[in-house]
């Protein structure tokens, strides 16, 4: 049996390597298990090769929306060999360059599947490691599917290493990942199409901006199957039949590829936490808001795999790892503070928000005073070519603070970052039109958009 560490994490995501790295430095014998290349689902399979692919899109989404503008668009196309390569160009690079940084940071690097065997040790293949402690930030996967033929659905890992681009390809599932990669395929000349079971995909975004979003994806030639479900996918001649149903109504789509996008869900399978004595829910490890487990103190989680107030988001995760490692070596309670966290949807154009949905303010009882405004005709758009953006700020009168904000058009997952520090630190309208923005650029439309 190995000598007792004072950590080790499960996971070496950017949550898991923050943590690991923070004790290690603070003098902890740590180690660090991935049964995956190193650098996690953002670096490796998410976030970071997502927005590189998306950046061909932008290319060509820029160079069309100048047409007749003083752009010839000609020939202009996504070559996707090309693209692919370019991303491997960043993500090839990060297993090695993380593990060495572990290294670096005297953290023992470890590769296998981990199960708890014990309140206080895993095994990892024949060896087991005993530990004062443990954080679990192993992450999400993919949500089960169900349907038949659910077998012949790729997911989103995937979809960012795919050789080639088919020309016609079907999302499950109207969140993120649908349509993120839809808006990609729509602009690589391929044609996209996103069934969702609700009425109102993108749930967690402002519901005026998202149809603006779809109608905009439309005239790109994305199509969008709304309180639809898919019933089968069947294999047919190298495509797919997939029946799909609404209102009672089966009828059959082709396409060429299905991809996953109908969420996801605490990675946990295969740890054991039984044998540990760690409760957990559908959302993940059960835990105090410090992040310690409820039922075995040892124990720690961060990240997607903890049941949180949290949102799913990558620097979410990391601030839980490093809030999660500071109460460890201090022995303090400190929870973490979800205020004023921005998130995205990186589709062309893009969609933002923070704080409060116009719903939340109004159940919450604020005296709400909402800013909306199509700025599909401002300078910033105009100059261009966008003709689909609109802002939407909502204020507490009593206070004339920013209590939420979501914005769809280009670069406002930029300036949704400012608006974030308004909430986070309560600033006031008054206080931020105070400041003076550079000009022209779109942060000077800040004031404007209050």
């Amino acid at each position: 049996m190995e000598p007792p560490y004072n950590l080790v994490v499960l996971g070496a995501g950017m949550a898991g390597v923050a943590a690991a790295t923070k004790c290690a430095a603070a003098g902890w014998r740590v180690a660090i298990i991935d049964p995956l290349p190193y650098g996690g689902t953002c670096a490796l399979r998410g976030c970071d090769p997502k927005k590189i692919l998306r950046r061909g899109a932008e290319v060509v989404e820029a160079a069309r929306l100048m047409q007749g503008k003083g752009i010839d668009t000609t020939d202009l196309r996504i070559n996707w060999t090309d693209l692919m390569r370019h991303k491997h160009g960043f993500t090839d690079a990060i297993p090695d360059s993380v593990e060495s940084g572990l290294a670096d940071h005297d953290v023992t690097t470890l590769h296998g599947s981990a199960r708890f065997t014990g309140r206080n040790e895993v095994t990892v293949g024949a060896t087991t490691y005993t530990s004062e402690r443990f954080l679990i930030a192993t992450g999400a996967r993919p949500r089960p599917l169900t349907f038949r033929g659910h077998e012949h659905v790729v997911d989103s890992t995937h979809f960012l290493d795919l050789a080639a681009l088919p020309g016609r390809v079907l999302f499950v599932g109207g969140g993120f990942i649908s349509f993120e990669f839809a808006h990609l395929v729509a602009r690589a000349g391929s044609h996209a199409t996103i069934v969702d079971r609700g009425a109102r995909p993108l749930k967690t975004f402002d519901p005026d901006l998202v149809d603006l979003l779809v109608d905009r994806g439309t005239d790109v030639g994305i199509t969008m199957r709304r309180r639809t479900s898919v019933v089968d996918v069947r294999a047919a001649d190298g495509a797919f039949d997939v029946t799909l149903e609404c209102d009672g109504r089966q009828d059959v789509v082709q396409a060429d590829l299905v991809v996953h996008g109908a969420g996801r869900e605490p990675d946990l399978d295969g740890l054991d936490l039984a044998a540990a004595g760690v409760a957990h829910t559908s959302g993940g490890v059960s835990v105090h808001p410090h992040l310690q487990s409820t039922t075995n103190p040892a124990v720690w989680a961060a990240g997607d795999c903890a049941d949180t107030p949290g949102a799913p988001l990558t620097p979410v995760a990391v601030f839980q790892a490093k809030v999660a490692a500071s109460n460890m070596l201090r022995g303090s309670t400190t929870a973490p503070d979800y205020a004023g966290v921005p998130t995205s949807v990186f589709t062309i154009p893009e969609l933002a928000r923070v704080g409060l949905l116009e719903s939340e303010a109004r159940e919450q009882g604020i005296d709400l005073r909402v800013a909306f405004h199509d700025t599909s005709g401002w300078y910033s758009n105009y100059r261009v070519g966008e003709t689909t953006a609109a802002t939407k700020v909502l204020i507490d009168q009593a206070t004339e603070r920013v209590v939420g904000a979501h914005l769809l058009g280009p670069d406002y997952a930029e300036l949704v970052n400012t608006l974030a520090l308004a909430v986070k630190l309560g600033l006031t309208t008054r206080q931020l039109k105070s400041a003076t923005a550079a000009y022209p650029s779109v942060g000077s439309d800040l004031g404007s958009m209050l």
